[in-house]
């Protein structure tokens, strides 16, 4: 064992002392050395609970165990902190601080480590002693863990005391509370508890005039020193466990010998714990330093070579797109998609981690390595395949959702470089699969005899169907509009979400025989309870938020005046922008817009289409504080959009015949941050000034449409007017449920979508209950 080991690499709640009733057999279980759990207490201390019945069955608190993580690892020592005979587990728990550790870091839940010797060392000395102070400091919280539980078990009085940096390393709490009469955390940096060090409180205890008859003091060897000088002057019996330099564990090599009382002793054979007040700590610290520099050698060559892996795999395929002086005049796709070879070789970037944190943020749950080896591999079918068994929009998410703030946000390669390209691959296996021309069903499932209505064609309503459908439930979908999709259909132009794609996806559900009633408003009709009264066993409401906001300033009833959900609406579900259709819209040369959101860029770079030759974005704060994807507002500068950022408009100017002529506007700058979490836009005195525009296109968001709920009073809203709902999605009206924009505000699809599956799953539930009453 070299020097990186520090004590306490071990950890939980020691589960006692049942007997021991393994044979010669367990020993060679096949799942021996198993890693069952793996658990992040922080960024750099990791848990691990391990299947070893053959150590098990003989742990005592105060041992330890010898492991090695690989053929090339080194044999690193870590203390048993928590061990279950019955479960046939032990757990351990390791800071990451060198190689040894890094490469125990790499294993996780399946894997096995390669070898581990023990129980190793004496047990601790367990027995009731009266008043004990354990004092964790660092990684020792772990190892104090299972001696403080023996030692309350006997009969003492505990006081802990856990000591660390900052709150984060204060970990175990419930353990430290649970088996003390009294527990006092000590942060260096006062973030937690008390500010100071271990120290501080036993010097407290000491004072307070109350007998201590045992100090039990593990962590860093500096703590344990001083602690020990500490009660070398009162006279109290202070035990230490010690983290010498250890190579084999049983005895053999000698490399973990320590000076106690003027002898030389073995740290694996005679210790771990040893009387702190015959420890020479100061010889301890000189032999801990021994290959101190050869390690700091070997973790530099080992993080370069881990740098170098991830660096081969930083180059992130650009997608294709239309030349911007060309797209600006037409309302075509403005991104080509990738190649197969070019989504083979983004593909392959994909490291597969055996824990994807890309996962946990897809609000849908799409098994994303999956996905990704299949491209890797040439099966493209397979992988949108794999997609739709969480996802039955992939082409649509792959082209509209924030990926960049969800599954690629937690990629591991972005850490150092660019993350995977998640969202082109989705759309790439989707628009693949499309075009073979592949309309595989899923398994038809037993009809459950129960109907489901859904209110609204939108993302939520749409996957809440898919998957009530799948569970075997009759879906009807009423739509408003004449046509399905929702804000895919009427807010998202063309350039970004092509119409025929929408169709396809959502072509998909009537193949799963969910029927669409469009041009039915409900509650401008039949209400919700109407439905219920004519069959309907349950109901999902996905209305959406389409009532536009404006910003209350004088001249937004001017000729000119758009609100961004009719200026979009105009174009893309009634597609104005075409000749050969009637629905009209106004072409200006002139055009400001008003917000910061993804629906403002669209809206700006669809007047730059319709021949606008200045468009202005008047924006109260930063660039950087704009809501829009990244990649919208990026596309919209190279355009041509003019962003005109830390600008209020105060007053739309009008001529004689009441049309718009300019925006009277102030310059603002930023101050503290706000409730949004961002830094609230001042006002600078005297910096008005106005810009001629003919059209003004309001982009500041909009709320819930009023027309399903205010003829429904029983039902409970927010203040803001969006549906309350419980953790399964429920109203309060009993077999009612709601999701999406109606219940969280304007969001984006993918969480519409997850909401909607989310529901689907509380309505199935709440289905089968009134089944079997």
């Amino acid at each position: 064992m070299s020097s990186e080991h520090i004590h306490g690499e071990g950890g939980g709640a020691c589960h006692g002392n049942e007997s021991n009733t393994y044979s010669v057999t367990d020993i060679a279980d096949k799942d021996q050395n198993k890693i069952l759990k793996k658990v992040s207490i922080t960024p750099t201390i990791k848990e691990f609970v391990v299947y070893c019945p053959a150590i098990s069955g003989f742990c005592k608190a105060g041992q330890f165990v010898v492991v090695r993580a690989s053929e090339k690892a080194e044999r690193v020592p870590l203390t048993i902190a928590d061990y279950n005979v019955k479960a046939g587990t032990i757990t351990m728990v390791v800071q990451i601080v060198g190689v040894a550790s890094a490469k125990i870091d790499k294993l996780d839940e399946g894997e096995r480590f390669l070898d581990i010797v023990g129980p190793l060392g004496h047990e601790s000395e367990i027995k009731n002693f009266g008043t004990v102070v354990c004092i964790g400091g660092g990684l020792g919280i772990a190892p104090v863990a299972p001696i403080q539980k023996a030692l309350k078990e006997a009969g003492n009085k505990i006081y802990s005391i856990s000591g660390g940096r900052s709150k984060e390393f204060i970990f175990w709490e419930e353990h430290s509370r649970v088996t003390s009469d009294e527990f006092f955390p000590v942060t260096d940096d006062g973030s937690y508890g008390e500010k100071g060090f271990v120290t501080t409180v036993l010097q407290r205890l000491i004072d307070s005039g109350e007998k201590i008859d045992r100090v039990i003091a593990i962590g860093p060897p500096i703590m344990m020193k001083v602690v020990a000088d500490l009660t070398r002057e009162y006279g109290i019996k202070t035990i230490v466990s010690l983290n010498s330099i250890m190579v084999d564990g049983t005895g053999m090599c000698g490399g973990c010998r320590v000076e106690i009382a003027g002898e030389t002793k073995f740290t694996c054979v005679d210790g771990p714990e040893f009387d702190a007040h015959d420890v020479n700590f100061d010889l301890m610290f000189k032999r801990l330093n021994t290959y101190t520099d050869t390690e700091r050698a070997l973790h530099s060559d080992y993080q370069d070579a881990e740098d170098e892996k991830l660096k081969n795999k930083i180059s992130r395929v650009d997608m294709p797109t239309q030349d911007p002086d060309v797209r600006r005049h037409n309302f075509d796709e403005v991104a080509l998609g990738y190649t197969q070879e070019m989504a083979m070789t983004e593909a392959s970037r994909c490291i597969q981690c055996k824990k994807p944190m890309c996962m946990a943020g897809c609000p849908v749950g799409i098994d994303i390595p999956a996905f990704i080896k299949n491209i890797a591999d040439g099966d493209f079918v397979a992988a949108a395949r794999k997609i739709k068994e969480n996802n039955n929009l992939p082409a649509v998410c792959g082209r509209v959702c924030p990926q960049e703030s969800q599954c690629e946000a937690k990629c591991v390669l972005g850490i150092k470089g660019e993350p995977v390209a998640i969202g082109r691959l989705e759309r790439f296996a989707a628009d693949t699969e499309a075009s073979l021309g592949i309309k595989e069903m899923p398994e038809s499932v037993e009809k459950s005899g129960f109907k489901v209505a859904v209110v609204g064609a939108g993302p939520a309503g749409l996957a809440a169907s898919a998957d009530l459908a799948r569970m075997g439930h009759d879906v009807t979908i009423f739509e408003a509009l004449h046509t399905a999709g929702g804000v895919l259909a009427y807010g998202i132009p063309e350039f970004r979400l092509p119409k025929a794609i929408v169709k396809r996806e959502c072509s998909f559900l009537e193949q799963l025989g969910i029927t669409f009633r469009f041009d039915m408003p409900i509650g401008a009709t039949i209400g919700v309870p109407g439905l219920l009264e004519s069959g309907f066993d349950a109901v999902f409401i996905g209305s959406g938020a389409g009532l536009p906001y404006f910003m209350d300033i004088p001249g937004e009833n001017l000729n000119g005046v758009y609100s961004s959900n009719e200026f979009l609406t105009r174009i893309n579900l009634m597609k104005a922008y075409l000749e050969d259709y009637d629905t009209p819209v106004l072409r200006k040369k002139n055009v400001a817009v008003i917000g910061g959101g993804n629906v403002a860029m669209d809206s700006a770079r669809s007047a730059l289409r319709l021949g606008a030759d200045n468009v202005y974005i008047l924006y109260r704060r930063g660039r950087n504080e704009m809501p829009a994807r990244l990649e919208e507002i990026e596309h919209a500068l190279e355009e041509g959009v003019i962003l005109k950022e830390l600008t209020a408009p105060l007053e739309i100017i009008g001529n004689d015949k009441g049309w718009v002529k300019e925006i009277r506007c102030q310059v603002m700058r930023l101050g503290s941050e706000d409730s949004s979490g961002r830094r609230k836009p001042i006002p600078k005195e005297g910096s008005e000034y106005t810009i001629k525009v003919e059209e003004v296109i309001v982009a500041i968001g909009q709320g819930p449409n009023p027309i399903l709920t205010r003829k429904w009073p029983e039902l409970e809203l927010s203040p803001r007017g969006n549906i309350n709902v419980d953790e399964k999605q429920m109203t309060n009206i009993d077999g009612v449920f709601a999701g999406g924009d109606i219940v969280t505000g304007a969001a984006t699809v993918i969480l519409a979508m997850g909401a909607g599956k989310e529901a689907a799953a509380g309505i199935d539930e709440y289905l089968k209950n009134k089944k079997r009453k």
